[in-house]
């Protein structure tokens, strides 16, 4: 049984003080992980107004400026935004010589985020290349994956994910790996979903607090061990994506309950290539990548739809 962590570095801050501290705890925890790093301008600020706006963090008892402080929320507008990838080259790199996996989260996360949807091809292509050249400038190799800023993304971005060579995307929520289908269109590049909830979607919901999270998430990842035979272990794996902006700073203690907690329920936990390693591509169900909402977030973002073949052989 996997649990693959997915972690995303959003910003500055994240890259600066997070991403060291999250590998303190992993190592600590002998845990495996991935971090996917944005590796533009950190333009957090130009996002200012949907910070304050309901539903931003994803519930009422959530503050943008308590998970990302003042001076992020002011990069791209009244303070100029960080190059991240420059700045933090040797963070990156260390996190690397560590012995986890890295691979790219976007050029630019705000620009990504709320501009994909609607892009055409050249638009897309410039961002996704952006990052695809600053990662290998960095790390001097090409990435092995990509997973998309805010689970955004379009048709010329799935694309690009098996153009580019990457061996694994991680750019939707699902329940399980599969090969993406765009409007009957097979993407060779095997997605690998992020299968739990955040942090932030579940905080202020149904009285859960940062206090007792952890015990939800656990309660879930058990629901999933109970209802599964012991011959069929690998339906019970799952990715979990973290924010270096939040589990590797405020909710630090709340990463080491959870990651004690999956120990001992017997996951092991891995990076997304260890994942992508035990999987064979051609056995994986081909399922439909659609948009549309999950509790606990605003907006829509990218799902994984039905299973491809049922839904032809329906129709047919």
């Amino acid at each position: 049984m996997k649990l693959a962590l997915k972690i995303d570095v959003a910003t500055w801050q994240g890259t600066l003080q997070g991403v060291p501290r999250l590998v303190e705890i992993l190592r600590r925890q002998r845990a495996d992980a991935s971090f996917l790093f944005a590796l533009g301008p950190d333009h957090t600020g130009r996002a200012i107004a949907s910070a304050f706006r309901p539903g931003f963090m994803k519930n009422k008892r959530s503050s943008a400026v308590s998970h990302y402080g003042i001076k992020t929320l002011m990069y791209g507008t009244l303070l100029p935004g960080p190059d991240i990838g420059r700045r933090g080259a040797d963070i990156m790199r260390a996190t690397r010589d560590a012995g986890f996996e890295t691979a790219i989260h976007c050029w630019d996360h705000v620009k990504w985020q709320h501009g994909v949807e609607e892009a055409n091809s050249a638009w897309t292509e410039s961002e996704m290349r952006r990052a695809h050249a600053r990662y290998a400038e960095i790390f001097g190799s090409e990435a092995p994956g990509h997973g998309a800023a805010g689970w955004q993304m379009n048709r010329h971005a799935l694309r690009l994910t098996q153009r580019l060579g990457y061996r694994w995307a991680s750019d939707c929520r699902g329940t399980h790996p599969f090969v993406p289908v765009w409007n009957g269109e097979i993407v060779a590049c095997p997605q690998l979903p992020t299968t739990l909830p955040t942090l932030t979607e579940l905080i202020g919901t149904d009285d859960i607090t940062a206090d007792n999270v952890h015990l939800h998430l656990l309660q879930l990842t058990a629901q999933t061990l109970a209802a599964t035979t012991n011959s069929d272990h690998a339906n019970c794996n799952h990715v979990f994506t973290l924010h270096a902006e939040l589990e590797g700073l405020k909710f630090g203690d709340t990463l080491e309950r959870l990651l004690t907690g999956w120990r001992e329920q017997g996951y092991e936990l891995v990076s997304l290539g260890q994942m992508r390693d035990a999987l064979d591509p051609e056995l994986l169900p081909r399922h439909e990548i659609v948009r549309g909402e999950i509790p606990g977030r605003a907006g829509h973002l990218m799902l994984q739809g039905e299973e491809f073949l049922s839904t032809w052989k329906e129709a047919a």
